[in-house]
């Protein structure tokens, strides 16, 4: 599924920024947020697909 791939390289990242925003940088920390909210929207779409796949069998 495309937008599963999709999603485990946009948490990959997004690590990189989660790492430095744990140290304090605030710039990072405004691009973790914009990344999970991106990611959240990602999961919602694989959660669309498989409930389609669902009811399609």
């Amino acid at each position: 599924m495309l937008e599963y791939e999709r999603l485990k390289e946009m948490v990959a990242e997004a690590e990189e920024d989660v790492i430095k925003a744990e140290g304090g940088n605030k710039a990072a920390g405004t691009r973790v947020r914009k990344a999970m909210q991106e990611i959240k929207q990602t999961a919602q779409q694989v959660r669309t697909k498989i409930l389609e796949q669902r009811s399609a069998d």
